[in-house]
């Protein structure tokens, strides 16, 4: 686990967080700009002292202010990857690495050749940073940061300084990262793209404090985390395993009690796959319908009803799952809806197409 209960103040910010992960895993930070998410893996790390508070990982006590205990930042074993790469310019990028696994503490829980591999870095060791694209600059960063054998590695916005194009570049490295290692990492990010992608464990943050903590897919229903992604995002996050596939790459998913279509290239039986249904994505209906081009057609039941400026949002549930329907309040009073009322939902399988990843390589 890695726990951390903290207070600290900086000028008219108040930082007060509480929250416990567990380890390994991804355990991202995710809010607004300004919500805290840098000042908190910064007291994480030892860069910064909590005017009060605890961090420990894995039952070591990395810091208590109560009991006067404060680990210098050399002698935590973290890696710290920071949104600039921060790379030495004068050193190539086998310099850089090299300059990492010098730095090394404890046992070496991941060598140089396993690196350069992982990260895609063989055909470019001679290289000098000027020479690279953004992306391949963070990937020699986090070559560095793993090389030093931390037990713990935080990742501030690593992809916030990179275009779009980028930033799809560096993920499947994060990818092979979180599948690969077991090093746990703290995910910094205000990109909702890369939280659904990488993360195992979910903090909000806003101003200052934890709005809630949990699973992508348990936060995905909850109005914390739909506050922050606004209306257009809002969605609801399903896990399920890979039941086949077809020629066009089309994944059939097993769903609850069903099964649903996904657009998924590459996907293989067996894969355990997270997708994001956005709620205006999803059609509600009393009855089953035919003659649709709409793959996903699900009974559930009404969960919940909330309404908010955009209309209201629909909670359903399908048996062991649940997605979010946003429709006006006259579709709604017309077909009211209610709580336990029996409900049909139904989505496009292109309609995931872009909100829907791979958790694993498959048998």
């Amino acid at each position: 686990m890695l726990e951390v209960d903290v207070r600290h103040r900086r000028g008219p910010f108040a930082l007060e967080a509480r929250f416990a992960a567990p380890t390994p895993g991804v355990i991202a930070l995710f809010g607004r700009s300004g919500s805290g998410k840098t000042t908190l893996v910064n007291l994480i790390s030892g860069l910064l002292q909590a005017d009060a508070g605890r961090v420990s990982l894995d039952g070591e006590v990395l810091a208590d202010r109560a009991r006067g205990i404060d680990v210098p930042v050399e002698s935590r074993r973290i890696g710290y990857v920071f949104q600039e790469a921060r790379l030495f310019p004068h050193l190539s990028v086998e310099g850089n690495l090299r300059y990492g696994q010098r730095r090394a503490r404890g046992a070496q829980v991941i060598g140089f050749g396993e690196v350069v591999e992982l990260l895609g870095l063989a055909g470019g060791l001679a290289r000098r940073p000027h020479q690279l694209s953004g992306g391949e600059r963070q990937r020699v960063a986090l070559g560095r940061a793993l090389l030093a054998q931390p037990r713990l590695l935080l990742l501030d916005e690593p992809l916030a300084a990179l275009d779009l194009a980028r930033r799809r570049e560096v993920l499947p490295y994060l990818d092979a990262l979180r599948e690969r290692l077991r090093i746990p990492i703290v995910y910094v990010s205000h990109q909702f793209e890369e939280v659904l992608r990488l993360a195992t464990h979910l903090v909000l943050l806003d101003g200052g404090r934890v709005l809630a903590q949990g699973t992508v897919s348990e936060l995905s229903l909850r109005p914390e985390l739909q506050a922050i992604v606004g209306a257009e995002f809002t969605g609801a996050v399903l896990e399920a395993d890979v039941a086949g596939t077809d020629a066009e790459g089309n994944a059939r998913l097993e769903l609850g009690a069903g099964t649903i279509v996904v657009r998924l290239p590459g996907a293989r039986p067996g894969t355990r796959v997270r997708l994001q249904v956005l709620a205006r994505d999803v059609i509600l209906a009393l009855q089953a319908v035919e003659g649709l081009s709409v793959r996903n057609a699900l009974p559930g039941t009404v969960r919940a009803l909330s309404t908010d400026a955009e209309g209201v949002l629909v909670e359903v549930e399908l048996g062991g799952a649940a997605v979010l329907a946003r429709i006006t309040v006259a579709a709604q009073r017309a077909l009211g809806l209610a709580p336990g009322l029996p409900v049909w939902a139904l989505f496009k399988a292109v309609s995931t197409g872009g909100h829907a990843f791979a958790l694993g390589r498959g048998p």
